[in-house]
């Protein structure tokens, strides 16, 4: 007995300090479960709010327009407006407010903020400093902007949990100012205490364990939710921004085609190119080459984004046009340079040859800006677009031109038309009013045309008169032109020629003329001579029609004096002292 005694009271000892220890821990786990909950959760949630917090000025700063402007001039635009006005409708948050760098706020969704002034020290020791300021308190429920106070008689509530979250705003290791962020916290906050306490109240044994658990689990599902939200708002962005980007080419593509239409020459038309292309395809240089009139190079017109044309290049040296069909350089293994890309650095580019109305016209050539090639590979399809637009942009200006000319050429000879000479006479004269150069007119006709017609046929006088325009188109030079006016008569506007020289060019044409030799089947035809007439601006006439009718009377005078010369307009404008029995019009079986 006196052994078993001390075990007895051993155990006693032992069941006293059990029974002791588990009121202790009985008595801990009761003071745990109504005081340690509060603590922790709010601690919980000043993490999650902090990070919440950071990812929403994240947010805020990507989606206004000017960072710079928005909190150094109060710049909001109608879009940047409405984003922050939609916040505490898409969020936890119920206010936001923005804050200059002296603390005034100048923007917040309570008109009521807008002037105060945070003249708290953490603003400027924290906040202004880099770091982010979290506040937890009870206010009053009327402080929340969607207080309901018929709600608030049913709940019986008077205050709420409220954090308070300053974010600041550094750009350039500058501090532009801040954005506060009020965020009701009272109801998840009492969510996540109950949590606790009943966990805790059935778990009192290994309480420690079970606080630890379930503030684990909470925190993990509720980061697990954040990177959720996260998630789906990167890819509701990165959507919008896909859906903007389309919209915007669309929209460029639209505004080219309308611009390349309305172009009226090739020049004019490569220089919209130019600017269109350096907004359509930013990530990339480009060129464009047109085939010349002998098709056999290309010549270079246009270039953008610090890219570079040669003058010409040859078709045999582009992949693209010797293979009928878009060449993407760095797509493949194994690829080769066009001769027209080097000297070549290993970039990717792309060639696409130009088609209208199913003939190649030229090339569009592009090739990615150093550091951008991965925007660069995704933009093949609206460059292939653009090649569309240009190719039906060049095939409408060329029939344009195509339709003009012959509209003011003469289908037999190539040279202009009465109708352009007229026109461009007109022009001269009131360039030579302007300027006061000179301009000399000559008349020019056939001498016997009609014997070549009637001796060796109509095709033997139209080999004539093609030689004769050949002949005096050669010996025009810069702004001259050659017209034929109709028949065997031709005119020839001489801008910028002194009156001695135009009479000399005068007779150097008439001599080119008389030493062209034509030959009809097997025969060679008469030598071809012609009578020739000059009148010069303004001693012969101020206006188109007085200045031709002077020229014309030249002409008649020299078939007067018997053909194949030269003849200069009398010194009078008067049409009624020029015309006189001498320079009458031999009939036409006379010419």
């Amino acid at each position: 007995m006196e052994q078993v005694e001390p075990t007895g009271q051993s155990s006693r000892l032992k069941m006293v300090g059990v029974t002791v220890m588990l009121l202790a821990l009985t008595a801990a786990a009761g003071w745990g479960i109504y005081a340690v909950p509060a603590p922790v959760v709010d601690r919980m949630l000043e993490s999650d709010l902090r990070e919440s917090a950071m990812q929403m000025s994240r947010q805020v700063e990507s989606h206004l327009s000017d960072l710079n402007a928005t909190f150094r001039f109060h710049a909001l635009t109608e879009h940047d407006e409405e984003f922050l006005e939609l916040l505490p409708k898409t969020s936890d948050i119920y206010r936001v407010k923005l804050f200059e760098a002296s603390g005034h706020v100048f923007w917040s969704t309570r008109t009521n903020d807008i002037g105060t002034v945070n003249t708290q020290p953490f603003f400027q020791s924290v906040v202004a400093a880099g770091g982010l300021y979290y506040k937890h308190q009870e206010k009053p429920i009327t402080e929340k902007d969607s207080f309901d106070p018929d709600h608030a008689g049913d709940t019986g509530l008077s205050s709420r949990h409220v954090a308070e979250v300053h974010t600041p705003i550094i750009k350039d290791a500058v501090f532009l100012g801040a954005i506060e962020f009020y965020s009701d916290i009272a109801d998840l906050r009492n969510l996540f205490i109950s949590r606790v306490r009943i966990s805790l109240t059935f778990l009192s044994g290994v309480a420690l364990l079970a606080l630890t658990t379930v503030i684990l689990i909470v925190h993990r599902t509720n980061r697990r939710q954040v990177r959720d939200l996260r998630k789906r708002a990167e890819k509701e962005r990165e959507l919008m921004d896909e859906q903007l980007r389309l919209a915007r080419e669309v929209r460029l593509l639209g505004e080219l085609n309308e611009w390349l239409q309305s172009s009226r020459s090739l020049d004019e038309l490569f220089e919209m190119v130019s600017r269109f292309m350096t907004h359509i395809l930013p990530e990339s240089e480009g060129s464009v080459y047109v085939y010349s009139n002998s098709r056999d190079v290309l010549d270079g017109c246009a270039s953008w984004n610090g890219g570079a044309h040669k003058a010409h290049i040859h078709p045999e040296g582009c992949w693209g046009l010797r293979r009928g069909r878009t060449y993407e350089f760095g797509a493949s293994e194994i690829d080769f340079v066009c001769e027209h890309a080097e000297p070549h650095d290993g970039r990717p580019y792309f060639c696409f040859p130009i088609l209208a109305h199913g003939e190649t016209v030229g090339l569009l050539h592009l090739r990615a800006i150093e550091g951008r090639e991965d925007c660069f590979n995704k933009s093949r399809k609206l460059a292939q677009l653009c090649a569309e637009q240009i190719s039906m942009a060049i095939a409408n200006v060329r029939m344009r031109d195509q339709l003009h000319d012959q509209s003011v050429r003469d289908p037999l000879t190539g040279l202009f038309n009465r109708r352009h000479m007229t026109e461009t006479l007109r022009k001269s004269i009131s360039r030579c009013q302007q300027t006061g150069a000179a301009l000399s007119l000559i008349a020019v006709d056939v001498d016997h045309f009609k014997k070549f017609n009637d001796t060796h046929g109509h095709d033997a006088g139209d080999m004539v008169l093609r030689a004769v325009g050949a002949a005096l188109e050669q010996g025009c030079d810069r702004d001259e032109i050659a017209c034929r006016i109709g028949g065997e008569e031709f005119m020839l506007i001489l801008p910028d020629n002194s009156p001695e020289d135009a009479v000399t060019r005068a007779e150097q044409l008439r001599q080119a003329v008389e030493a062209v030799a034509v030959r009809y089947g097997e025969k060679a035809l008469p030598r071809i001579t012609m009578s020739v007439g000059v009148a010069h601006y303004p001693a012969h006439g101020t206006i188109p029609q007085d200045l031709m009718r002077a020229a014309d009377d030249a002409l008649y005078v020299a078939k007067d004096k018997g053909r194949n010369q030269v003849q200069v307009a009398c010194g009078t404008t008067d049409p009624a002292k020029r015309a006189g029995p001498e320079s009458k019009h031999p009939s036409t079986d006379a010419a």
